[in-house]
């Protein structure tokens, strides 16, 4: 009875047989792309298309004149965008100042549209400087130094000293936290209050220096200006009251 049972001890301790190998697969042939998962072969295919769909769509372009029609519309609308976008950003800027309706919320939120706005204006400026050089109405020497243009020098002068305050009010709003300490702090004010002249700069540059402005974005100029007029007398007069004494 004893053997029965030791051979029945040996089976079950037994290991069990290794796994046959697996077959090996053949290497892909030089200049092939190995087959991946989820069409990777489609997609290596399709990227050199991507350029070339590219070019083709350009050329297209060119050929049928349609760049020119976008640059003729820059030299006129590239600088509206601007001062439309900086507009926006000069009021956006004023009412993240306000204490007596917007609660700290609503503040930031301004303050984020006022930055969005603010380098969406720099971008069209940018863009508009571009294209008038492009297209020969001014020269590089009158971008870079005001106020040496040969046709216009004043006038175009007063949109490149605008242009230069833009930028430094730019910078130094990006870089705020460095400003630290009370006289440092106040230089950082006077610099950013200093957006305001740039503005109304900007404002006698676009509707002086170009083509006659239509009747709509006079009117559009001057409700623009009576209102950043209206809220920045409000803002320097300090933080008011509400109605029912509370500060």
């Amino acid at each position: 009875m004893s053997a029965p049972r030791l051979q029945s001890r040996h089976a079950h301790r037994a290991r069990p047989s290794p796994p046959p190998p697996r077959p090996r697969r053949p290497p892909h042939e030089p200049g092939t792309p190995p087959a991946r998962p989820g069409g990777g072969t489609s997609t290596a295919l399709l990227r050199p298309a991507l350029p070339a769909a590219l070019l083709l769509f350009l050329a297209v372009t060119l050929h049928s004149g349609a760049m020119n029609t976008a640059v003729q519309f820059l030299d006129f609308g590239a600088g509206v965008l601007a001062l439309v976008s900086l507009s926006v950003t000069v009021l956006w800027g004023l009412a993240a100042t306000d204490r007596m309706v917007l609660h700290s919320g609503h503040r930031l939120l301004a303050q984020a549209v006022h930055r969005g706005t603010a380098m969406a204006g720099l971008g069209f400026l940018g863009l508009h400087i571009w294209v008038k050089v492009a297209q020969g109405h001014t020269g590089a020497l009158s971008v870079a130094v005001p106020f040496t243009d040969g046709a216009r020098p004043f006038l175009i002068g007063l949109g490149t000293l605008a242009t230069y305050i833009f930028v430094a009010v730019a910078v130094t709003g990006a870089v705020r936290g460095a400003f630290t300490g009370h006289t440092a702090s106040r230089w950082w004010r006077a610099l950013h209050m200093s957006a305001y002249a740039a503005w109304a700069l900007a404002l006698v540059h676009g509707l002086k220096s170009g083509r006659e402005a239509a009747g709509w974005a006079t009117a559009g100029y001057a409700i623009c200006l009576v209102a950043v007029a209206v809220r920045l007398a409000l803002r320097l007069r300090g933080p008011g009251r509400i109605p029912g004494g509370r500060p």
